[in-house]
């Protein structure tokens, strides 16, 4: 796993998502269908970070990559969605290298190898 996409519909200014393993899909074509952004992370072995359930039925019909990690997480606050993120993130990372779908809910995280 090279690095991470994340979304239009996940903050950026989170402290991990900092580092230069996580693209941006706002800062590479504000304009981007889910299509592209699946192409682009195809083709540059990333995974996509999203919240858009489309990436989730996708990735079940194909083989990484782009791996997906799905968060079904409701609406958080942004403060509260940054200490989510800080607390889970190392098994999030850990089970997206082992598994084509992460899908990660509040209390549990979820996977389809």
């Amino acid at each position: 796993m090279k690095g991470f996409l994340v979304d239009f519909n996940l903050p950026r200014n989170t402290h991990i998502w900092r580092d230069d393993a996580f693209s941006f899909v706002v800062d590479i074509d504000k304009r981007m269908k889910d299509s592209e952004i699946w192409s682009y992370a195809k083709s540059n072995d990333l995974t996509i970070l999203t919240k858009d359930s489309d990436f989730s039925y996708r990735v079940m019909i194909s083989d990484p990559p782009p791996r997906i990690i799905h968060f079904q997480i409701g609406n958080m606050r942004l403060h509260i969605f940054k200490r989510f993120i800080d607390e889970h993130w190392e098994a999030i990372k850990m089970e997206s290298s082992q598994n084509k779908l992460v899908t990660v809910f509040r209390k549990r995280i979820e996977v389809v190898k």
